[in-house]
């Protein structure tokens, strides 16, 4: 199962708006003892890399039990991680202190899916203050 992105992918992910904001979509299993292990990549990531490259954890949350789901859908983790630029991930997946850390998250998990996204934009009209 997929855990790490690949040269491929990084060279397509740079190819569309490699200069814009990102949101990354995590989706993680966790591996057998792999939730100590995504804990100590995370408090690693926090102290020595997300504030190098602009790098904001939106949300991070346990998986619950899906409501609507296929078989094999559910996840142990939900993360949204807005990046300042598409540049900027991948100046960061290669940075050799990512590099060095990185090794704890392919560990900690047996499967991944990272998915950038897009806004929409305003969804819902703004609320007008009551005079």
């Amino acid at each position: 199962m997929a855990v790490d992105p690949d040269r491929e992918f990084l060279a397509t992910f740079l190819a569309d708006e490699p200069d814009h904001p990102v949101v990354m979509l995590n989706l993680l299993r966790f591996a057998p003892g792999g939730r100590e292990l995504y804990r100590q990549y995370s408090t690693a990531f926090a102290d020595k890399i997300a504030h190098r490259f602009g790098v904001q954890v939106v949300y991070a949350g346990d998986g619950r039990e899906a409501i609507v789901a296929e078989t094999g859908q559910q996840w142990d983790a939900v993360l949204l991680v807005a990046y300042p630029s598409r540049r900027a991930l991948a100046e960061m997946v290669t940075d050799p202190e990512y590099v060095k850390i990185s090794p704890l998250r392919s560990r900690s998990l047996s499967e991944a899916v990272l998915q950038p996204t897009r806004p929409w934009g305003r969804l819902l009209p703004p609320v007008q203050p009551e005079p």
